[in-house]
């Protein structure tokens, strides 16, 4: 429990988002395993069907998706759990498309060596949030947002 000794010096706000983190990251992974990544994204998409758009500018929301992708890794850093990229990517995606974010989940993919190694990361506004910038020159990310802000899936 040494592990969320920091959590009570959070703000309660902060506290929540840090929770709702952990749960999901545990049933995101168990999830995936279960139902695979299509029908996991589309349970996850109908709890986003009536969430309004983020009110303010373009620097506030990415102020606010930055804030939440802090507490998100606060969340896999502590959790008994130690989520993969596409599982931190889904739910961080997630949590920010709640609070109406136009987040946009990103795979893509690379043949290292005889490899193939695919890769999850989240953008907003075109930054990325979970991963380095320069994320999309190591891995070719596959044509447009596998989830986007507009719902819609490909």
């Amino acid at each position: 429990m040494n592990r969320w000794k920091g959590y009570w010096r959070l703000a309660p706000r902060e506290r929540r988002v840090v929770l709702r983190a952990a749960i999901m990251l545990s049933l995101t992974a168990a999830a995936l395993r279960i139902l695979g990544f299509s029908r996991w994204r589309r349970t996850l998409e109908k709890f986003l069907a009536s969430v309004p758009p983020a009110a303010g500018d373009a620097t506030s929301r990415l102020a606010l998706a930055r804030e939440v992708t802090r507490l998100t890794e606060k969340a896999e850093r502590r959790g008994p759990l130690r989520p993969n990229c596409l599982q931190r990517s889904m739910v961080l995606w997630w949590l920010l498309r709640r609070r109406g974010l136009p987040a946009e989940l990103r795979i893509g993919a690379r043949k290292e060596d005889s490899r193939f190694e695919a890769h999850a990361w989240v953008e907003l506004e075109g930054q990325v949030l979970n991963d380095s910038e320069t994320v999309h020159k190591h891995f070719s990310r596959f044509d447009g947002p596998i989830a986007s802000a507009e719902g819609g899936s490909r």
